[in-house]
């Protein structure tokens, strides 16, 4: 057991105790582990396309990724969240016990709501909007996204009676409300409350280490509710809700279907022989299918709530298949750059203190530059694509920022730089250069590139845009109104864009699959 298992997890409050409790079962088998939370899919590595190797979840893809690169061992998933067929080789290695499994209500004032006529409840989930109309059909459902806790503050901050949590989440965590309620009426999704382990199908010793902590009757209630889902085709987002429960030498089953605003709903209720399990989540299917599913499947698929989204720079094949299936995209350069010849005579000079704060600087450097190397003696960069590139072709990096406003803020706090040089655009849109400046810091600026603005007049109402810099938000809005959802790759994008989007949301990390992750979790 010399071998360190590599807990991939993402970095959410609920995914972590999620990964700590994995750990802490391993560890008690006598296996060393180490936790290793991932925030976003950041830079992709991989010698096939995702599309090749099945990669299609949302919410599971940056640990498939890491896993696929071998940068973890296993992977721990809400498995709720798991698409019902794994990429290529990557396999289930345990579902550990399940927890609740019930949808919970938590409610604001007196929860005597329910009854009246008009309220607002809050959920994310087409399956809970659609069992709570059929069931409170004058009700009014809004959407709610993000993680517990951000949901449980905008259910305090908005005029909503009430929002749908699962009881699971809040119980791990630890911040059960005083005033909420469990919905024993609603049917959960599929797994809801289970927690899956995933490994490498050719990583024996971690297979081997995980199968010490399956709960086999956890194992087979999700088989069954899991197969019911892919018969169906529903995926994880479709109003379908479906429960197994063993009781004695007998498994009881229940499935839903339902259509988007709760008018038509499908119900089937089985019990059968423990023995006789694996066929019972595809034949329950079948029937609901046969019983009219069929049609409310083909109308939900028709119907499939496309969002239209802008993104302000061309994507890669690979990036363009991490976009959730349900986001119609449209992609342009929103910014022309054209690298400026810098003079030979700066280049020759060695220079003490040097700023680059986009690869399009290095790019200019690297065409300018006429010498075996560079004569820079300190490098401060913005952004972790910029250093990797940068310590590729210029010099090692002194140190890198997420966004040139903290890079800023480091060099006067942290530093005794007195001037620097800074390589830039010859439009700037940062805070770099006045916080420099008023902190006595001499900045000479070196245009580096020249930008222009290139948007497209967008034809149609969009969602949302998507923004790598503060030059595309300014691209975008002097050809286009500001009227939907700003994400952005960065702070400094970020204030730019707050200067004209009402909404404006920022990604984990300075990535092009960040934000790109960040609008599937928002439509997804």
């Amino acid at each position: 057991m010399s071998k360190i298992i590599r807990i991939g997890t993402r970095d959410s409050q609920l995914a972590m105790w999620q990964a700590e409790t994995v750990q802490q079962q391993l560890e008690s088998h006598g296996y060393k582990t180490e936790l290793v939370p991932l925030k976003s899919t950041g830079d992709i590595v991989l010698d096939k396309p995702l599309y090749e190797l099945g990669i299609t979840g949302v919410f599971t893809r940056t640990l498939d990724i890491a896993m696929l690169n071998e940068d973890i061992d296993i992977a721990v998933h809400s498995l709720k969240d798991v698409p019902t067929v794994l990429p290529h080789g990557i396999v289930q290695a345990a579902v550990i016990e399940r927890g609740n499994h019930k949808d919970l209500l938590v409610y604001k004032g007196d929860s005597d709501f329910v009854e009246q006529t008009e309220a607002i409840i809050a959920t994310g989930s087409l399956r809970r909007k659609a069992q709570w109309l059929h069931k409170y059909k004058t009700h009014s459902v809004v959407n709610l996204r993000g993680n517990v806790n951000s949901r449980l503050q905008k259910l305090e901050d908005n005029n909503w009676n009430a929002a749908i949590f699962a009881a699971a989440g809040l119980e791990r965590i630890e911040i059960m409300p005083d005033q909420a309620y469990e919905l024993d009426w609603m049917i959960p999704a599929p797994s809801q409350g289970a927690v899956m382990i995933t490994a490498l199908e050719k990583d024996a010793f971690s297979l081997e280490a995980c199968a010490k902590l399956n709960h086999e009757p956890t194992e087979i209630c999700t088989h069954i509710e899991r197969t019911f889902l892919n018969t169906l085709e529903g995926g994880c987002t479709a109003p379908i809700g479906a429960h197994a429960e063993i009781k004695g030498n007998e498994i009881a089953f229940v499935g839903v279907l339902l259509n988007e605003d709760g008018t038509e709903r499908l119900e089937i209720n089985k019990t059968i022989a423990l023995d006789d399990y694996k066929t019972l989540g595809k034949e329950a299917a079948k029937h609901i299918l046969a019983d009219g599913g069929a049609k409310i499947m083909a109308e939900l698929k028709r119907s499939d709530q496309f969002k239209s989204i802008y993104s302000s720079k061309e994507l890669t094949e690979g990036q363009q298949f991490l976009v959730a299936k349900n986001i119609n995209l449209k992609a342009s350069n929103a910014i022309e750059v054209h690298t400026v010849n810098i003079a030979e005579s700066l280049l020759e000079n060695e220079i003490e203190n040097i700023i680059i704060t986009s690869k399009n600087t290095v790019e200019a450097l690297l065409e300018s530059n006429k010498y075996k190397s560079f004569n820079f003696k300190n490098i401060y960069c913005v952004g972790r694509k910029t250093k990797n590139l940068v310590e590729a072709h210029i010099g090692p990096v002194t140190y890198m920022a997420d966004n040139a406003k903290a890079l800023a803020q480091y060099l006067v706090d942290e530093t005794d730089v007195k001037e620097a040089t800074y390589f830039c655009s010859d439009i700037r849109l940062d805070d770099l250069p006045g916080i420099l400046n008023s902190n006595n810091i001499q900045l000479t600026e070196v245009v580096a590139y020249k930008t222009t603005y290139n948007t497209p007049k967008i034809d149609h109402q969009i969602d949302g845009a998507m923004f790598y810099s503060p030059s595309t938000v300014k691209s975008f809005v002097a050809a286009n109104r500001a009227n939907c959802i700003a994400f952005c790759i960065g702070e400094s994008t970020a204030a730019e864009a707050r200067n004209y989007f009402r909404e404006v949301r920022v990604a984990k990390v300075a990535t092009i699959e960040s934000v790109i992750e960040l609008v599937n979790e928002n439509y997804v």
